[in-house]
């Protein structure tokens, strides 16, 4: 459907259009840069883009992949697709308390499809995607800036004029190698941003195309704007900051399309001039235009807002700490030290770190502080930046400048912290989208420095050099998101006292079994936050481990006192105080872990050995059984059963247990083990040995499994292969218990054989 206007007081409309665009300055007659066709200059983009990434392509899951993704159970088939309409990115449901309430369920579903042609978790195809969206979001950034750089204006012919095919393709290649951008692009989690970035420009190009210039006067089509609302929620299904693209869809129309002056049109407003038609403000339907966008984006909130159930997410003062303080001003003063770290890092992207939280980032909390002079120096420019905006003579430079303020203050919104807390300090995959202004500001100001420069080639050849440097540091930072460990160590200098950072490289080290290198990290965590309850409950298992059981206590206690629902600490403390023999302890710090996860298999399973050493098999089995119903897979809870039933003489039972948890388990060579030994107790021989073998086939120098498969021909009266299999388990544990006796007692038995048949 489109809707036409006319303008009465210009009759003779489209040759007055045309000479206005021929009179609108054209940015590249100051640019000194490559002039290449369109199709070229995205090709370049494109490269450029890919090789910036390319060598994250066989990174590792990293960081927070492995909740978004390993531990996600909506990516795996079992979970219905509806669910994730209700869940959050993390795979709780929305309506739970301890939901992080990140509603993306379109990001979601991209990393299930992943999975499901990944045939499982195997991390390049993860990463490729991501390689492949940003490559061809900076090819549509080309189009982007063209419009944004050269403005929306159209021949008779209904051809664009004035594409700034030089500025457009400087700014495209600044937002293309950006290292700012490698969190999103190298860290799998990223994808959230790549996605709504995509969608949250094809929105803006669909708004665009709802504007054409014919021989009839000025256009709009109301289906591509109804597209454009359509693709904005789309973008707001993969990240909450997709949502900004219909505000920015108003900017955009008000200025470009209305050549709206904001400053005059303030003025009126303010002096209640009624002559606001003159100011643009009625012409071309934009009051109709911007109530479809706030009505579409009301509706977009109010269903999110539904879906969400409860209210805004709890964070806690770590994740951040100035959001929690007391003070009026010490919130507002770090709020905005933290927005000129965040400009600052769109300038000098050089010190880069995964996590900006837990110290840190210390509070400014007087005016003293050195830090200040940041906050001066980011609003002397901003101040600076839009008086010219709305002051200038210069319409085309108003233009540019309130757009790149736009495209970098608007995105930018829900991660301010002034409408809601967030949960986070500084995070560098939330100015992906801000910096598209940032991009316009840059190469505008380039083109103004290019307008005033005698040597125009030295200033091309500086601004060769910063794109240079930045597709190096890319490159480098694209190494460093690998792996874990390289990501953790990359942070020690940027981030020497965030508490985090150091908890990381310790977990890091002690998955790989380095415990002394971990305690040493884990123990500057909780001096750098006393109250790193983590960094407690990690650091107490390590010297639980080293049997340093006074210190583990002494922590576990402290992470319990400072949290007290902290089911994990609860359980390791039990674990200790059973070390320790302080059982009645053990036992009630078992419970109130299950009082506060009452879903904890393996708690139920560390009760159950408690129960098994104080000789209540009762309770032992009950507790290990309600481990197995919560979670089938739990091998070890099956095993201890068979054994515990074995031992006891109850060798029915025991089998019962063993074949219920090999049809669960079939391929745990521990269970055949296991029920091997009680149906080789119960003379069914034949199967015995079957489950003997099989277990043998699936961990061939477990010396026992040889061992006991011995016992078993031994007693059968195969002596020959218990021989071979006594011989066997004695080669792999010379030491094992029992084995060496039992060899012993059938070598005299064979030598008595032999001297009868002698």
């Amino acid at each position: 459907q489109i809707f036409n206007q006319h303008n009465a007081e210009a009759p003779n409309l489209e040759p007055a259009f045309h000479r206005m665009a021929q009179m609108e300055p054209n940015l590249d007659h100051d640019v000194s840069w490559f002039l290449l066709p369109s199709y070229w200059a995205k090709m370049v983009v494109a490269l450029i883009s890919f090789l910036c990434f390319a060598n994250s392509y066989d990174g590792d899951f990293v960081f927070d992949d492995s909740e978004a993704i390993i531990n996600n159970k909506d990516l795996r088939a079992e979970t219905p697709l509806g669910d994730l309409w209700y869940h959050d990115f993390w795979g709780s449901k929305l309506s739970s308390n301890t939901s992080h309430k990140s509603y993306r369920p379109l990001t979601v579903l991209t990393f299930r499809i992943n999975y499901l042609f990944a045939g499982g978790f195997y991390p390049v195809g993860f990463h490729v995607i991501n390689i492949i969206l940003h490559c061809t979001i900076s090819v549509l950034m080309v189009d982007v800036f063209s419009i944004l750089l050269g403005g929306l204006q159209f021949s008779n012919k209904g051809r664009r004029l004035n594409l700034a095919p030089k500025s457009s393709l400087l700014a495209a290649l600044l937002f293309a190698v950006h290292p700012v951008h490698t969190e999103c692009v190298a860290g799998i989690v990223g994808r959230a941003d790549l996605l709504c970035a995509l969608f949250f420009l094809l929105s803006f190009l669909g708004y665009c195309k709802a504007f054409k210039e014919n021989k009839e006067g000025h256009t709009f089509s109301l289906f591509w704007v109804l597209v454009s609302v359509v693709l904005g929620a789309i973008a707001m299904l993969c990240k909450e900051q997709g949502i900004t693209i219909l505000g920015l869809n108003a900017v955009f129309d008000a200025l470009v399309i209305n050549k709206i002056n904001l400053l005059e049109l303030i003025q009126k407003l303010l002096y209640k001039d009624k002559s606001l038609e003159s100011a643009g403000l009625l012409r071309k339907g934009l009051l109709f235009r911007i109530a479809l966008l706030m009505c579409g984006g009301a509706g977009i909130l109010y269903i999110r807002w539904r879906i969400m159930g409860t209210g805004p997410p709890a964070f806690t003062e770590v994740d951040n700490p100035a959001s929690f303080a007391d003070s009026l001003f010490v919130r507002a003063i770090n709020y905005n030290y933290y927005y000129s770290l965040n400009a600052w890092l769109l300038l000098c992207p050089w010190w880069l770190c995964f996590d900006w939280s837990m110290g840190c980032i210390p509070l400014i909390k007087s005016v003293s502080d050195w830090r200040i002079i940041a906050l001066a120096a980011l609003w002397f420019c901003l101040i600076g930046l839009i008086c010219q905006a709305l002051c200038s003579e210069d319409s085309h430079k108003r233009r540019i400048l309130t757009l790149g303020l736009g495209f970098l203050i608007i995105p930018f919104l829900p991660a301010s912290n002034l409408f809601f807390r967030v949960g986070f300090v500084v995070a560098e995959r939330v100015i992906y989208l801000p910096s598209i202004g940032y991009c316009i500001l840059f190469t505008y100001g380039f083109s103004l420095l290019s307008k005033q420069a005698k040597k125009k080639k030295i200033l091309a050849v500086a601004v060769l050099g910063i794109l240079l440097i930045n597709v190096m540091r890319c490159a480098l930072r694209s190494s460093q998101w690998r792996s874990e460990e390289q990501l953790f160590r990359s942070a020690l200098s940027v981030c020497p006292l965030n508490a985090k950072v150091h908890y990381n490289v310790g977990k890091n080290l002690a998955d790989k079994g380095n415990q002394s290198a971990a305690i040493k990290y884990y123990r500057e965590a909780v001096r750098l936050n006393p109250k790193y309850v983590h960094a407690m409950n990690n650091l107490g298992n390590i010297l639980k481990e080293r049997n340093e059981l006074h210190e583990a206590e002494e922590l576990l206690s402290l992470a319990v006192q400072i949290q007290p629902d902290f089911a994990a600490a609860w359980m390791n403390l039990g674990i200790v105080q059973n070390s320790l023999r302080r059982f009645e302890e053990a036992e009630q710090s078992y419970w109130t872990a299950i009082k506060h996860r009452k879903k904890y298999p393996d708690c139920y399973y560390n009760l159950g050995r408690l129960y098994a050493d104080l000789n209540r098999h009762i309770d032992a089995l009950n507790a290990w059984r309600n481990a197995t119903v919560l979670k089938p897979e739990h091998s070890l809870a099956w095993n201890n059963m068979i054994i515990l039933l074995d031992n006891t003489g109850n060798l029915a039972q025991a089998e019962a247990v063993g074949r219920e948890a090999l049809e669960l388990i079939p391929n745990d060579h521990s269970l055949m083990f296991s029920l091997a030994n009680v149906l080789g107790k119960s003379q069914k021989y034949k199967e015995s040995e079957a489950l003997f073998l099989k277990a043998i086939k699936a961990n061939p120098n477990a010396a026992s499994y040889h061992g006991n498969l011995a016992v078993l021909y031994h007693r059968w009266g195969n002596l020959d292969l218990a021989k071979k299999h006594y011989e066997v388990s004695l080669k792999l544990d010379p030491m094992a218990p029992g084995t060496k006796e039992n060899y012993n007692l059938l070598r005299r038995k064979l030598e008595q054989l032999q001297k009868k048949g002698g």
